[in-house]
């Protein structure tokens, strides 16, 4: 029987010699059983400690030898064995409760010294390094020859970067790290995704930043990384636009997209009310969409775009007069909140409500609607502007969008000054 935890084993006669304990307890490996040639007769069961330090180990009987067991916190993965002689304890800490509970059992058992023969035992013996080493929970490989073709990667780890490796597509032992919180794949030949990398429930810093990715798809913006990424880097690849769905990432705060062929952004991109930096330089940006407004940034960069010079007075008019059924049932939904999804309705349907605009007076429209550019001062959404061309402009078109002539008509009289 075995117990994987970490040991600190304190002398009770340091303190009467005015000495100090150990500091900090170590990984270590427990194992119950007999001395190799021990046998039967062999002096009943010890209990062995091995550590990264001394995996050898160091052996203690248990028969008719433990003074007292500590296991108040035991649902915590903590006791403490004190031990007549040598006059030591032997405290354990980060273990499985339900492991620490059944070991427990166990020594209890060795120390009467009854039922031996039901316990698991096995030879003692020094436990492999890896089981007594901290679990790794950072791995850095930068090379193609570094990369581990025939062994897996230990499912510890938190952090992993694999770049420079020229893979065409994810590895699928990387989904078996439950634990992972930072996967940079920069530098490689990605040009897919699979959904699958949505079930890493931990994952917070996503890099992707310099493969050959065409898209990010609606089913990952749909899993699990809603709660949990941060921060994503989809910079230098081929993407041209980003679901809908993609403002479901609703714990974004850092987002780079720059080096794209991003002819849109999404535009309901003013539901990640916890993005703080944002980056799209150098794409094909026409405009900005009508959301952008909601923004609130510490640093935004859409240098190098092909901002298309805003005109008010040249609406963009897709009104249908009088509004077809289908236009005012959606306006219906979506103005009454009435709630919808799709157990109730076609999927196309729920995604052009999801993809509705919003007019000034606070109406929806859907596919009737006025469309127009105005400019935006970028310093309204962001404290640090990078500028948007070398002329040291820091405005930027956005579209806006009415629901009738009447909308339209109050918003060119209200506002002449965004008329230039």
């Amino acid at each position: 029987m075995r117990l994987p935890c970490e040991v600190s084993v304190v002398s009770r006669l340091l303190p009467s010699a005015g000495l100090r304990g150990p500091g900090r307890a170590a990984r270590a490996l427990l194992s119950l059983g007999r001395p190799p040639g021990g046998g039967r007769a062999g002096g009943g069961v010890w209990l062995l400690v091995s550590t990264a330090c001394n995996r050898p180990g160091t052996k203690y009987q248990l028969k008719e030898n433990i003074e007292q067991l500590f296991t108040r916190f035991v649902e915590e993965g903590k006791a403490t064995i004190r031990l007549k002689e040598p006059a030591v304890d032997v405290c354990l800490s980060k273990a499985n409760a339900s492991l620490l509970k059944t070991f427990l059992s166990a020594v209890k058992l060795a120390n009467s010294g009854t039922h031996e023969e039901t316990l698991p035992l096995s030879t003692l013996v020094p436990p492999k390094a890896s089981e007594v080493e901290k679990p790794k929970t950072r791995m850095t490989i930068t090379s193609r020859k570094e990369y581990p073709l025939t062994r897996n990667f230990p499912y510890s780890l938190e952090h992993l970067q694999a770049s420079y490796c020229k893979l065409a597509r994810l590895d699928m032992r990387m989904l078996c790290l439950k634990g992972l919180r930072r996967l940079d794949l920069s530098h490689n030949r990605i040009k897919k995704l699979p959904a699958t990398v949505g079930d890493l429930v931990c994952l917070q810093e996503l890099n992707l930043h310099d493969n050959h990715l065409e898209a990010f798809s609606a089913a990952l913006c749909s899993s699990t990384l809603r709660k949990s990424l941060q921060s994503l880097d989809l910079s230098q690849n081929r993407i041209r636009a980003l679901p809908a769905q993609f403002c479901q990432l609703q714990e974004l705060t850092h987002l780079r997209l720059d080096d794209n062929e991003l002819v849109r952004l999404p535009s309901k991109i003013g539901q990640l009310r916890q993005l703080r930096f944002l980056s799209a330089a150098r794409n094909k940006l026409p405009f900005l969409p009508e959301d952008f407004a909601k923004l609130c940034l510490e640093n935004l960069d859409l240098f190098g775009n092909l901002f298309a010079k805003p005109r008010p007075l040249v609406p963009d008019v897709q009104l249908k007069i009088p509004l077809t059924l289908l236009e005012c049932s959606a306006r219906a939904v979506i103005d009454f909140r009435i709630p919808y999804g799709r157990h109730v309705l076609p999927s196309h349907l729920c995604d052009d409500l999801d993809m509705s605009k919003t007019c000034p007076c606070g109406r929806a429209c859907l596919s009737c609607f006025i469309q127009i550019t105005v400019t935006m001062n970028l310093h309204s959404v962001a404290h640090t502007v990078v500028l948007v061309d070398n002329m040291g402009g820091t405005e930027a078109p956005t579209l806006r969008h009415f629901c009738s002539l009447t909308c339209y008509s109050h918003f060119l009289d209200r506002h002449p000054e965004g008329i230039r």
